[in-house]
């Protein structure tokens, strides 16, 4: 018997198929790679990693891919990879045996450089799966099976949202996203995931309105709620529709009160309000921000929050009080604030 497997769909991804597969090769039994029709040198590259390699038509429908490379597994357990991952920390706890009646959710650190600055976002998905588990939608597919999760120590690196890497893709996603939403428009993490592709490509006004149709649908518990809010704060405000991210934010602040995330996008909330409203600026919105930068800093680093971004908690937060006293004072705060940002 195969106690676990890789398991891992990959088109064109020579370039770097070779990263994922050798950061697992040795924490699991087998690797198996399920080619969707690459037409470059994918398959040969997966082979001399050590994978088995099967071929499927693609369909525009990950998850029918995803479910016909777990048909191709024995295994009792499937580690499912994709070509832009790789296992960067905790693979140990992979050798530990999870309840049959429950899929392992592992963190997932995605590289961002879209601001101008490299920065990481975390985000916690369901990857280590036990066999019969099924997946179900054809983009942002996810498993359907036990409905106990159970956070495991493993670390995985992710640059799949890197601006070169999202020109490789081009208007895939968002083709597939509306799509789906066509047949399922009351699905609130549909509209979810299209905000956040309207967001990184740079389009606030209609991130903004899917962002506010996913908060309209989505109950108060789901997994993801977190990265909503926070993210419908930053695409409303970068829409420029400021009083009803200010509206959003006073309607969240008891929810959020340990996120450095939520605060920081509330600050540089109340930086935007300034700048629209001189006349508030110094007597309200200025002082406002400063407070929400600063505790950001009191609450620290919060990893385990969904969509959590490193640094919010710490040398971000600490730049922009740095800049905000460089500005208007006093300097020896702003002397104080800059070695804090510097030293993140």
């Amino acid at each position: 018997m195969t106690r676990l497997a890789l398991v891992m769909i990959a088109r064109d991804e020579a370039h770097r198929i070779a990263r994922a597969l050798d950061s697992a090769r040795t924490h699991v039994d087998l690797m198996i790679v399920l080619d969707t029709g690459s037409v470059d040198a994918t398959v040969d590259v997966a082979r001399a990693c050590g994978a088995q390699v099967h071929h499927f038509a693609w369909v525009d429908d990950f998850a029918a891919a995803r479910n016909a490379s777990l048909d191709l597994s024995p295994a009792d357990w499937n580690l499912v990879l994709d070509a832009d991952e790789w296992i960067e920390a905790g693979a140990e706890c992979l050798a530990a045996p999870l309840p049959h009646d429950a899929m392992g959710w592992v963190r997932r650190d995605n590289r961002l450089d879209q601001s101008g600055a490299d920065t990481l976002a975390q985000t916690w998905i369901p990857r280590l799966l036990p066999r019969g588990v099924r997946y179900e939608g054809r983009i942002h597919e996810q498993p359907i099976g036990p409905a106990k999760g159970v956070r495991l120590p493993l670390t995985l690196g992710h640059d799949g949202f890197t601006a070169e890497n999202l020109a490789r893709k081009g208007d895939r996603n968002e083709v597939l996203l509306m799509a789906e939403l066509r047949d399922q428009p009351e699905d609130p993490y549909l509209w979810f995931q299209l905000a956040k592709e309207l967001q990184v490509r740079g389009r606030p006004p209609q991130a903004a309105l899917c962002f506010t149709e996913s908060l309209r649908l989505a109950p108060a518990d789901v997994p993801w709620r977190h990265s909503l809010v926070v993210r419908a704060v930053t695409a409303l405000k970068e829409a420029g529709q400021l009083d009803e991210a200010l509206e959003l934010v006073r309607a969240e602040t008891p929810a959020w009160t340990l996120s450095p995330d939520f605060h920081f996008a509330a600050g540089d909330l109340y930086l935007a309000c300034a700048t629209a409203a001189p006349d508030r600026a110094v007597g309200e919105f200025l002082p406002l921000a400063e407070a929400a930068w600063k505790t950001c800093l009191e609450i620290g680093e919060q990893p385990h929050l969904d969509g959590a971004v490193r640094g919010r908690g710490g040398h971000m937060a600490a730049h922009n009080l740095a800049a905000l006293y460089e500005t208007f004072g006093p300097p020896e705060a702003a002397a104080r604030y800059r070695q804090l940002a510097d030293a993140g």
